[in-house]
This record gives C-alpha cells, structure tokens and sequence, in this order.
C-alpha cells in the first residue's frame, strides 16, 4: 500500500490495529534544517506493508493513536531519530519500543549492525542498496523508490520474533528492559539549551567565567536554531562560540572583530549576542559551570582495568558477543577509578551480565586465576568461624 490521504491511513490503521508488533521506519532529511523533515513512514506487521507519504497525508492522528497503544510492540532498527520525530510530532514517544540493532549485538551479531547486514543473518534476504541516497523530499516517488523504502519494514518483524525468540531462550530478553524504556522517554529527546555548551568543541579548554558566557551564547544560539529551523552551526560555528567566551565582546565592534562573526550574525543577532555575552559575565562565581575533567588514570587502575579486561574477555566469548559491547577499556579505567553512578557498566544488562560480577572483583569477593590453560573464576571465602579478613591498611 502507498497511503497518500487521510481516508487510506484510516483504511490502513483500521487493517492493522491489534497487531501485537508493527515495524516503523522513517526517511527524513536534515541536512538543511534544524528538525529532522519527514518525508515518508513505512509501516508493516507479518501481513501488511504500507508507505504513508506525509506530505500528503492531512491528518496524522490515526497513526499516532497506533504509536501511543501499549498492547503493540513497535519495532524498529537504529530507531532513535525515528523515535525523536514522532516526538517532535505526536509531543509524546511510541511506546513500547524494540530495536533490533541493539538486540541483535546479545544475539551474537557485531555491534551497531547494520539493516541489511540483519536481514542476511536472520531472515536470509539480500537486500538492495539502489536507492540509499535518494532525495525523499522530491515527488513524484517512482514506484521502485516505495519498494527499496518498503524494504526497510518488510522482514522487520520476523527478524523481531526471530530475537525475541532467541534472546528468550538464552534468557537474556529481560536484559534490554532499561535500554528500551530510556528509548521510550521523551526526556531522551528533549533539548535543553542550557546545556548545549557541554557539546560545543573546545569548551573544556576554557576558565570557569568563560564557560558561562559560552553556556548563555550556546543557549541563545540553541533557540535561535529552533526557531529558524536551520542546522545551529549555520548560524555559528563551534570556534566562533568560543572565541566569543574568550573575548566577551559587549558591542558590535568588538563582536564583529571575532573571526567567523559575519555582517549578517552582526546585524541580526549582535543585541541578543551581547546579552547573553554580559549575563555569563555577570554571573556570581558561586554559580559558575564547570566541566569535570577526566581524573588521570594512575597505575593501579591502569592494573586493574586490564585484571578486568579478561574477565570481560571471559565473559564475552562464554555469551558470544565482542568484548567491546560489554565494556571499552574507557568504561572498564572508569569503573576501576571510582566513576561508576553514571557507567554503562551500572546500568541495565550490562550491569546484569558483567558489572556487578567486576564490582565483585573490584571488592575483593571473586579472584581470577588460571586453570586447565584458561581463567577461572573464584569466590573468595571468609575465615573459618566467620572471621572475616581485615580491610587492607588495617
């Protein structure tokens, strides 16, 4: 089906309600805009595929009642800009959400693989690549442009049941519990300008005071961006942005004087520019931002993330996934160090399948060794009579 008014989405969506899985993909562009531009939603369970063009389609209701009803898993692949259009849209996320991408990498297959990498290896179909740099902005579509999209959602669901079936019987489904409900909360997907700093290149080279003219400029920019609906470094680049918080031009002069702010920044912008320059300058010291610096990893953590690193080998290889999907050396020098409230490694499955067993073998509860040519793992006993070992330094 290609829906192109209101009366065949409401055809479509009355066809497939009840369905307990609909896979949704979306093409967009965004390269010239601040919000992602929908261009085309595919939508299919195991019996029906449907292209909806929404520059057609009036009334997208219909289908936002489809995304909001819970007794329906929607799946998608990579989904995440998916998901953050139909937030901007409905002004709520799709929910309950399943994407394959990260359930494939517990079933064994490479981490952030690719669509058609995941329809090879579960469903056994090629898939064509003819049209992946298409302009899905311009119309008419040619009917094999609504076929290559109609790809993207055509096996969807079966690879779903096949992962949902397989990760079930290793028991490692509930695992990905945390990982979808973070995909299904609109504080995912909410921008809050006043911390768009932290993204800006180069900020953490600046002094406190320059950060909170850097975070009122970004912030500006962040809402300027919005409402103009133009990609944020058109109006301003990152190296503009910081020289601004160095400097702290409070007049035209001196802001035009900042390389990358052209007449047209200047003669737009430069009053709200200057204002937020002299908020971050008026701002009291007990208030500055500051960014946290990564602590310098000493020796003994160096030590001990790679005492890690093989249990995380281990453990790996035991549930056929890369060692990297589990923890990167980053995760494993932060955990050792004290960094663990905000960790990966404390989080959802991982923490479940490898973060706390190396909590354990942090604290002391669990040894490595080698037996038989390969590392054991071993629970560390107290004392007879329940004395316990004393603490190290004591």
């Amino acid at each position: 089906m290609y829906v192109r008014d209101d009366a065949g989405l409401r055809t479509l969506v009355d066809s497939i309600r009840g369905a307990d899985a609909i896979a949704i993909d979306t093409e967009f562009m965004r390269e010239k805009t601040y919000f992602a531009r929908l261009c085309l939603i595919q939508i299919a369970t195991d019996d029906v595929v449907a292209a909806i063009d929404p520059f057609a389609v009036k009334d997208l209701s219909p289908l936002f009642e489809l995304m909001r009803d819970v007794t329906c898993t929607k799946v998608f692949h990579a989904g995440s800009q998916d998901l953050e259009i139909f937030y901007r849209l409905m002004g709520d996320v799709p929910t309950p959400v399943f994407d394959t991408q990260i359930a494939a990498t517990l079933a064994g297959l490479p981490t952030q693989v690719g669509y058609q990498q995941l329809i090879r290896s579960l469903v056994g179909v090629e898939l064509e690549k003819a049209h992946s740099f298409t302009d899905w902005a311009r119309r008419p579509l040619s009917e094999d442009q609504v076929a290559y999209a109609l790809d993207d959602v055509r096996y969807l669901t079966k690879a779903y049941r096949t992962l949902v079936e397989t990760l079930g019987q290793g028991g490692r489904l509930g695992w990905l519990t945390e990982d979808f409900e973070h995909m299904a909360d609109a504080a995912t997907y909410e921008v809050v300008p006043e911390e768009q700093f932290l993204r800006v290149k180069r900020a953490s080279a600046l002094d406190r005071r320059s950060l909170a003219v850097l975070r009122e400029v970004a912030a500006w920019r962040e809402l300027e961006a919005q409402e103009r609906d133009l990609p944020r470094k058109w109006l301003i680049s990152d190296e503009s942005l910081v020289e601004i918080a160095r400097r702290t031009p409070v007049d035209k002069a001196a802001l035009s004087a900042v390389r990358g702010v052209n007449e047209q920044v200047v003669r737009r912008s430069a009053d709200a520019i200057i204002d937020a320059v002299k908020r971050g300058r008026a701002l009291p010291d007990e208030e500055l931002p500051r960014i946290a610096k990564r602590k310098r990893i000493h020796g003994e953590v160096d030590e001990l993330a790679d005492l890690m690193s093989a249990l995380v080998r281990l453990r790996a290889k035991e549930h056929d996934v890369a060692p990297t999907l589990l923890a990167t050396r980053d995760d494993l020098e932060r955990f050792a160090g004290g960094e663990r409230d905000e960790s990966p490694l404390s989080l959802g499955w991982r923490h479940a399948l490898i973060g706390a067993e190396l909590e354990s073998l942090l604290n002391g509860k669990i040894s490595l060794a080698v037996g038989g040519g390969r590392v054991v793992v071993s629970n560390i006993v107290s004392e007879p009579h329940g004395i316990v070992p004393p603490e190290r330094g004591e």
